[in-house]
């Protein structure tokens, strides 16, 4: 097996470069073990069932223009064969003995009838083409709604697993996008094959010889085109890496929100380098795959050519002995040159509906594995209130990682209480708080509402009965009423009360067009807000849910002092009534905490109130004193 190692730059700076050692690539052969059952019959096993997957889809996109599709390139073949029927009558009058004048006038039905069978034909593919070109959009907006409806229903934790990102790229780019192109390549296959059948059956009429030595012509052509897909698949899946790598750098390149600092450190050289190093690997391997297929392609013609020549001598041959009347061989010709048209028409539609069907395979198993995988939620319903939460010896490990986030960690809430949780970075508060927010289910352990095990109800119902307030919170590019009802609608005054509280009203009063405004300025009239005012929306997001649960996680990291005194003094006054799991840095924050749950490398070390954490003198009075520290020099 030979590997293509990535290039790197021979500049002087080159050395700076990081290490891509992970993204080397391989050439074809590398997937062998995975491809190297797909040959000819293969291809011809497989495409029943593409074809059956692809026109179930467009069933369920438009059972009208699937149907019209259908019957109107069946239609369209019915004439063929008519026409290439009625040519044979207009052959053998004008090539029977008398006065030319006489033999032209007793071709004219049979021409006519030609002629009719050519306009019938061509509005009937005329009507089909206008029913696909309606189709395809259609299959690819329900592909796509497919898709996204599984990548927004999965567990969160599947987003930290490389292997689901690869796979979840292979589906969202080549594979999605791959829905509408099988069925127009499956319909175009269904096609060129009645038109193969309708020449076919004439040839099969005029002599019975024929039949077999149209498929001479034609052979090559399929094994070069079924070999040129399998080069191309097996390539494109090997440089999967690659491409994920060079998105990321284009990313960092043309991206607003990294703009400022490819700047200010001057990055835009080292940057520019790594692209160009990753770019050089992917130009390599596609410029070796264009001159793989380029071969093929020419032994595939070059035979092809050689087998049309054997067509034409047999026919001679045929006609030379007697065996075939003139008109006939005419006809035949005809028919010859109709069949190898629509026989090299199926090939290349079963060469794109294989190679787009071995993508949208990809998608299919995407969407299957997707929806067969459980995700972390029962049927019951979550209870409506809670006198206590509880985690009872939680253990969670991300998808990788040898050492688990957390190593039997038991926790309790009671209703209306302020937690909080400490620790350095690291020590696994943000994953329990994700769990305690119904983001992560752990591996082992239980959390329970009350008596209620949370493994048993509804996620969805769970969620909407918690709010989180987290530090890294998405700035959605819409208005900024939307920024906070996100897709709920309680009314008008339960915005501005919440946004109220969480000091928003504020930043949305200076803004052009108040609740109206777009928070976005990659759009017209759109506005951009400062961190901490992003972050104030943020808050005001989570009031706005009203959930007998708050989750805050770093609320006011990007705040100033002043804010982020005010803001907690309105956490404290929303919490009437509630339950809050405040997990913050900033200690003095945390004095006023009913409880304090203090973790380290996923361990709860210390529990208590503040003061009896600082008479304990252990990690908490630690950190509580370093930061008193500071303030005080």
């Amino acid at each position: 097996m030979t590997v293509t190692p990535i290039d790197r730059d021979d500049s002087p700076e080159s050395d700076d470069l990081p290490d891509f050692s992970d993204l080397t690539t391989t050439n074809w052969h590398h997937h062998d073990d995975l491809m190297s059952n797909i040959g000819f019959l293969t291809v011809a096993r497989r495409l029943p069932a593409l074809i059956v997957q692809s026109f179930r889809m467009a069933w369920e996109a438009s059972p009208r223009d699937t149907a019209a599709t259908i019957a109107l390139n069946g239609l369209g073949g019915v004439f063929t064969a008519f026409g290439l029927l009625a040519t044979a009558g207009v052959l053998e009058a004008l090539f029977a003995a008398g006065p030319t004048p006489e033999r032209v006038r007793d071709a004219l039905p049979a021409l006519l009838l030609v002629g009719a069978a050519a306009v019938t034909r061509a509005l009937l593919q005329a009507g089909a083409g206008w029913a696909q070109s309606r189709l395809q959009p259609q299959v690819l907006r329900i592909a796509e709604k497919r898709l996204y409806g599984l990548t927004s229903r999965v567990d969160l934790i599947r987003f930290d697993d490389p292997e689901f990102h690869d796979t979840l790229q292979r589906a969202r780019t080549s594979g999605v996008n791959s829905s509408d192109e099988v069925v127009g390549s499956a319909v175009d296959v269904l096609t060129a094959a009645i038109g193969l059948v309708a020449a076919g059956g004439v040839l099969g009429v005029l002599h019975p010889v024929l039949l077999p030595l149209l498929l001479l012509a034609v052979l090559p052509d399929a094994w070069a085109t079924v070999r040129s897909a399998r080069m191309r698949y097996t390539t494109m899946l090997s440089l999967l890496p690659v491409y994920r790598r060079k998105w990321i750098v284009s990313e960092l390149l043309a991206d607003r929100n990294t703009a400022a600092e490819v700047r200010s450190f001057t990055m835009r050289g080292f940057l520019l380098r790594v692209y160009d190093m990753v770019a050089r690997t992917q130009q390599d391997v596609l410029v070796d795959l264009a001159r793989r297929q380029a071969v093929a392609g020419v032994i595939g013609q070059a035979l092809g050519g050689v087998g049309t020549a054997l067509v034409f001598v047999a026919l001679g041959l045929l006609l030379a002995g007697g065996q075939v009347e003139l008109a006939i061989a005419g006809t035949a010709v005809l028919a010859v040159r109709t069949g190898q048209g629509a026989l090299q028409n199926l090939l290349y539609s079963v060469n794109r509906l294989y190679e787009n069907g071995l993508y949208f395979t990809d998608f299919l198993d995407f969407c299957a594995a997707g929806e067969a995988t459980p995700v972390m939620a029962g049927t019951g319903a979550p209870p409506r209130r809670f006198g206590r939460i509880a985690a009872e010896n939680v253990v969670f490990s991300y998808p990788g990682k040898d050492t688990p986030a957390l190593k039997g960690v038991s926790v309790h809430l009671d209703h209306g209480e302020v937690v909080a949780l400490v620790g350095e970075n690291g020590s696994g508060k943000t994953t329990l708080a994700k769990i305690l927010a119904g983001l992560y289910a752990p591996q082992s352990g239980r959390v329970c509402w009350d008596d209620t095990d949370l493994a048993t109800v509804d996620a969805d119902e769970l969620r909407g009965r918690i709010a989180v307030i987290a530090q890294d919170h998405t700035r959605w590019p819409l208005s900024a009423r939307h920024n906070i009802t996100m897709g709920l609608n309680k009314g008008e005054p339960a915005v501005v009360r919440a946004a109220g509280v969480a000091g928003a009203d504020e930043v949305i009063g200076e803004l052009p067009h108040g609740y109206r405004t777009l928070l976005d300025r990659r759009f017209k009239d759109g506005q951009e807000l400062s961190g901490g005012q992003w972050q104030r929306i943020a808050v005001a997001r989570g009031f706005y849910r009203d959930a007998p649960l708050l989750i805050c996680d770093e609320p006011t990291a990007a705040l100033d002092a002043r804010a982020e005194h005010a803001l907690f003094e309105r956490i404290r006054a929303h919490a009437d009534g509630r339950t809050v799991l405040l997990i913050t840095h900033r200690l003095a924050s945390v004095r006023y905490a009913d409880r304090v749950y203090v973790l380290d490398h996923g361990l709860v070390v210390e529990e208590g109130t503040h003061d009896e954490l600082m008479d304990g003198q252990g990690i908490y009075a630690d950190l509580y004193g370093l930061q008193a520290s500071a303030y005080q020099a």
